[in-house]
Order: structure tokens, then C-alpha cells, then sequence
């Protein structure tokens, strides 16, 4: 029987096991795609058709997840990075044309996709069935901090590993763990307080459940504003993240200084867990969670547009780390909000479709900036991406506005 503290204890065993395999490649994919003979433009159109697999794919798995359990959609997501890991590194030592990187992107999408809406949904449903009524900010900051150390070491161990072996090595190493993480997953992960529906036919409960995503998901205001915010801050963070690491080899001078951008993931890593430390204190200096989550996007323009002015290494390293401090504070404050607004037959459901929105705006910002990359250079795409930022905030501003006064974060309980 799942108690809520083993309930937590999966969930973190859960994240920190993908992030550390996600993160192994973090501080190189782009430098890999880039020694693998692709243009700037060509890489983060590789990257841009991962995301596109992601807008693909996201509705549907969430909908396995909630037809045949979260449980299953996880298993099926390691299963498939697994694989999709080892093709890159096969058409990396062909030196392979884009169009099969655009391929084996789009279903390395899919995988990510298994992963997006189940395990949130799997932690949430499984908290209220064994009677856990504390604040869920605490639950996922925790989750944040904890894929924080696995990012924190998974991108230092990859850049090194890649300088002291060669680029292919730490993608082999990320299969690996993904088929650990298949097995640990199969041993400690069950569906609890989440029973699938399954008294229509398979495509009549896809149906349903896509109607009832759509009817208690985008027809409700609050939630689909924050859903048309989306695709600028997630289009644009998936866009700055990878762009850092070939921006600061510039700026150090040594394009095989694959450490340095191991490390500068690391940051990125680093400040996601002050960030969670950091989630629920800053909530409660606000009148809503809302309040807080809109002030730290804007504070994270401002970040963009001093890391596109900046030309000194040290400088430009400074403002990631507050870049991404930022955007890791606000993101507990978000997922608490979202899923107090959700019913749970549909939430992995709407928790996917919510992620589709981000992978949307990736789809069309990470090939249009690195074209502005290739023409103008990594400081002005930086700009342009500080603009693009912006203008999730008119939607955020109006979600504040709709919603009703309410607490910031609960204070926990003694």
C-alpha cells in the first residue's frame, strides 16, 4: 500500500532519474548537432521538429495516460528515448543529411511526450488518494530541486565526458539510464486514486476524454490564458537554453572547451534549484500566486535583454543564472495553480495539452532564432527573444485580473 511519503519519494526518484539522462546531452546537443555538420539554422530546426513532436504527440499520450494509466505512458516514454537516443548517435557518425535528424527528432518528441502530463498527474491524483492535503507548491518545488541536483550533475558529467572521450559518448550513456529508469519505474510506480473509464469503446473514451480536456481545460478562462502565454516563454526558453552553450564558447574563446559548456548548464541547473528553495517564499510576498508567477516573467525579460547586451563571459554567465532563477521560482506557482483548477479524469489530458502550447511557440521561435543567429549573432537573438518574452504578459496581466482574490501559497502546517 502507497503511503503519501513513498507516493513523494517515487516522484523525486522519478525526476531526478530523467533529468540526470536528459541532462547528460544538455551542455552539448547543440554543439553535437553542430559537429555532426548542420548550419545553426539546420540544428535548431532539428531541435525545433523535437519540439514539433512534442505539439504532435502531446494530446495523444496524455490520453493513453488517462485511458490505460500513467504508469504505462512512463514505461513507454524510457522505452522510446531509449532507442531515439542511439539513432543520434548513428546519424551522427554518418554525418547524416537533416532530414533523417528531423525525423529521429520528432520521435524523440514523442518519448518526452510519455513523460510531460503522466507523472504530474500520476503525483497529484496519488497524494489525494492517500489523504496528503499539504500545499503542492512544496511537492514540486521539492521535485524542482531535486531535478535540479541531477541537472546540476548530469551536465557537468556530460560536457566533461564528451571532452575527455568524444561527443557520442554521454548520448550512449543517456540510454543506458533511460532502460534503468524503465525498470525502476516498473518496480516502485502504481495508479493510485486514478481509475481509467472504460465503459465505452477505446475510440468513443478518446473522444470523451479529448471533450472534456477541451470543455474543463481551454473553455476555462484562467487556465487558457495562461495556455496562449505559453508558447513565448516555452518557445523562448527552449530556444536560450540550448543557444547558451555555443554563446559562451564564444565568449570564452575555445570552441572545444566542451567543460565550460557542461558547466554552463550546470548554472542553469544550479538556479533551478534555488528556485525551488526559493518558490514558496516569493509566493507568499504576493496577494495571489498569479501576482507572483507574472512578476517574475517580467523580471526574466529584462534578464534576456541584459544577457543580449552583455559581451563578457563572466557577465553573460551572471544573467543566465538570474534568467533562469527566475523562471524556476515561477514555475512551482504555476503547476499549483493549474492543478487546483483540473478535475483528475482529465488531467493528464490538460496537463499535455497545457505542454503543447509551449512546444508550440519552440516549433516556429528555435528555427526563426537561429537564423537570427546565423545572420546577426547570438546577442541579437538573444534580444529579439527578450521581445518575444514579452508578450506573454498581456495574457498574464488578464489572467490576474479574472481570477478571484485568493491566497498566495498556504502557509504549511506545523
Amino acid at each position: 500500500m502507497l503511503t503519501a511519503s513513498l507516493v513523494r519519494r517515487t516522484y523525486y526518484l522519478l525526476t531526478a532519474g530523467n533529468t540526470l539522462a536528459g541532462s547528460l546531452i544538455w551542455g552539448i546537443n547543440t554543439i553535437f548537432l553542430l559537429d555532426a555538420g548542420l548550419s545553426n539554422l539546420a540544428a535548431f530546426a532539428a531541435n525545433a521538429c523535437f519540439t514539433a513532436g512534442m505539439v504532435v504527440f502531446e494530446v495523444p499520450t496524455g490520453i493513453v495516460a488517462d485511458l490505460w494509466g500513467r504508469r504505462v505512458s512512463f514505461l513507454l516514454g524510457t522505452v522510446t528515448l531509449a532507442v531515439t537516443t542511439g539513432l543520434y548517435v548513428w546519424l551522427w557518425q554518418l554525418h547524416a543529411p537533416f532530414w533523417p535528424w528531423a525525423a529521429v527528432s520528432l520521435l524523440l518528441g514523442l518519448g518526452f511526450t510519455f513523460f510531460s502530463g503522466a507523472v504530474e498527474a500520476w503525483l497529484v491524483d496519488a497524494l489525494a488518494a492517500t489523504g496528503d492535503d499539504g500545499p503542492l507548491e512544496a511537492v514540486f518545488a521539492r521535485g524542482q530541486v531535486v531535478g535540479g541536483v541531477a541537472m546540476l550533475t548530469g551536465s557537468i558529467a556530460g560536457g566533461y565526458l564528451a571532452q575527455l572521450t568524444n561527443l557520442g559518448v554521454p548520448f550512449l550513456v543517456r540510454a543506458g539510464v533511460y532502460a534503468l529508469m524503465f525498470v525502476l519505474a516498473a518496480v516502485l510506480m502504481r495508479d493510485l486514486g486514478f481509475t481509467p473509464d472504460r465503459s465505452l469503446p477505446p475510440v468513443a473514451r478518446m473522444r470523451r476524454i479529448a471533450a472534456d480536456s477541451v470543455r474543463y481545460g481551454w473553455r476555462v478562462r484562467q487556465i487558457r490564458l495562461l495556455m496562449l502565454a505559453a508558447p513565448f516563454t516555452g518557445g523562448v526558453g527552449v530556444y536560450v537554453f540550448y543557444a547558451l552553450q555555443p554563446h559562451l564558447l564564444d565568449l570564452y574563446h575555445d570552441e572545444r572547451a566542451y567543460g565550460i559548456a557542461g558547466v554552463a548548464a550546470a548554472t542553469v541547473a544550479g538556479a533551478q534549484i534555488a528556485g525551488g528553495l526559493l518558490a514558496q517564499r516569493i509566493g507568499r510576498l504576493f496577494p495571489h500566486r498569479l501576482t507572483a508567477y507574472l512578476s517574475l516573467e517580467a523580471a526574466g525579460v529584462l534578464a534576456l535583454v541584459g544577457l543580449g547586451l552583455a559581451g563578457q563571459f563572466w557577465a553573460a554567465l551572471l544573467l543566465i543564472v538570474l534568467w533562469a532563477l527566475l523562471s524556476a521560482a515561477g514555475m512551482p506557482l504555476r503547476q499549483a495553480y493549474v492543478n487546483s483548477l483540473i478535475p483528475s479524469q482529465q488531467r493528464a489530458t490538460i496537463l499535455s495539452f497545457d505542454s503543447l502550447m509551449a512546444s508550440t511557440g519552440g516549433v516556429v521561435t528555435q528555427p526563426a532564432l537561429g537564423r537570427v543567429a546565423d545572420v546577426w549573432g547570438y546577442p541579437a537573438s538573444f534580444l529579439v527573444s527578450s521581445a518575444l518574452s514579452a508578450c506573454a504578459l498581456p495574457f498574464l496581466v488578464r489572467a490576474r485580473t479574472d481570477t478571484p482574490a485568493a491566497p498566495s501559497v498556504p502557509v504549511p502546517r506545523p
